[in-house]
């Protein structure tokens, strides 16, 4: 099911008639790996009601392209089934295609030189969703609305070290370094 819905993703980035390079197709198949893997080796921080994933410092590779979009799809929906199976999956998939499209939208905007606008994104949709999603599993019922203003805060404070921080940061150095430039950025 993930290589179906990468394949779809990828074809809709790539738009109608045009066709992805094996160079940016391998770049996206290693950042939907390395999303996975760092989840995985980041494990205890990386699942659950309070959570930090350093693997979301990737969701601001948009700013280079949209093909990143699907590779953050892709990795995300894969890690999530290491979570909680595959409502998260689709939940956690959504919130990471939602941030993406909307990233890749900021990408130009900078302030004092640094990608900021474009790390709100993940926070945002990230919070709202996988909140919600927490919320579901852990509460419910009347318990529902503090559960998910309490994970969608833990979400969005863990959201905003992964992507406003080490994001921000993953982008400048990407930005500064020509030999990094030619990697993310060309076709």
């Amino acid at each position: 099911m993930g290589l179906v819905l990468f394949a779809v993703l990828l074809g809709g980035v790539a738009g109608r008639g045009r066709t992805l390079s094996s160079r940016r197709l391998t770049r996206c198949a290693m950042v939907a790996a390395a999303y996975v893997a760092l989840c995985l080796i980041f494990q205890p921080v990386s699942y659950g009601p309070v959570q930090v994933r350093l693997a979301e410092a990737l969701c601001l590779l948009p700013v280079f392209g949209p093909e990143y979009i699907a590779a953050l799809g892709l990795g995300c929906f894969l890690a999530n089934m290491f979570g909680y199976g595959i409502l998260d999956a689709v939940f956690g998939t959504l919130a990471t295609l939602l941030a993406g499209l909307v990233t890749w939208k900021l990408g130009g905007l900078r302030v004092r030189g640094l990608a900021l606008p474009a790390s709100l994104p993940p926070v945002v949709f990230n919070a709202v969703i996988v909140g919600a999603e927490l919320a579901y599993f852990f509460a419910g019922g009347s318990a529902f609305w503090p559960a998910f203003l309490w994970n969608g805060l833990t979400v969005g404070l863990g959201e905003a070290v992964g992507c406003c921080i080490a994001g921000v940061a993953l982008v400048q150095v990407i930005e500064r370094r020509p030999q990094l430039r030619r990697i993310f950025c060309k076709g």
